[in-house]
């Protein structure tokens, strides 16, 4: 009798603790938040070039947006992101887009494919490839999209608003609260980013196995 019910014990936690665990599909690990120190990068853009925040070299900060071909989300913001870029790329805050979705089970975000949409769209910004996924990784993104808003400050870029791009994920019609210019438009006033954070709503990244 005791014997069942320690396996019963037993069994109950290890449901309990499936059901706390995410999978590599799900969430990646905590990554910057304001204040932070961002890393740089290089990755290919869809020029076949080689792009590095360093190689902007009148930038006052950038607007790093992870964002993808497929999701709905992204797609739904591809024209915020378009207008966001070019109201701030000539004030100093250029957006640069990030894709790091796994292209092997989802081909819609290959690098081709990503090629073919930003002329569909008329990016004006670079659009990366992060196909080792350690960039993702190292800003702690989650979903698509999901912004990230760094100043720089001497040689270093410091992260100044982390989440969403506004308060509608569905209807650009209907946002009340821009969230990516409020940030941006204090940078630029130099006063100090009243609301750092928020959740990022979108299509989770899509992790290789």
């Amino acid at each position: 009798m005791k014997t069942r019910i320690l396996f019963f014990t037993l069994a109950v936690f290890a449901v309990i603790a499936t059901a706390f665990t995410f999978s590599k599909n799900d969430e990646a690990p905590v990554g910057y938040q304001p204040g932070d120190k961002a890393r740089d990068f290089k990755l290919k853009n869809i020029n076949d070039q080689f792009y590095s925040l360093a190689n902007n070299k009148t930038a006052k900060g950038f607007v790093v947006i992870f964002t993808c071909n497929h999701c709905p989300y992204a797609v739904a913001y591809e024209d915020r992101i378009i207008a966001l870029n070019n109201k701030y790329s000539s004030l100093g805050y250029p957006v640069v887009a990030i894709n790091s979705n796994d292209a092997t089970a989802y081909p819609e975000d290959s690098f081709d494919k990503m090629k073919v949409r930003a002329k569909e769209k008329g990016f004006t910004f670079p659009y990366l490839l992060d196909e080792t996924q350690e960039i993702a990784k190292s800003y702690g993104a989650l979903r698509t999209p999901h912004v990230y808003i760094v100043q720089k400050k001497g040689t270093d870029l410091i992260v100044k608003y982390v989440g969403a791009i506004d308060d509608n994920s569905q209807d650009a019609s209907a946002v009340k609260v821009k969230y990516a210019e409020n940030a941006l438009d204090e940078l630029l006033a130099e006063k100090p980013v009243t609301i750092t954070t928020t959740k990022a709503i979108g299509c989770g990244i899509k992790w290789k196995k």
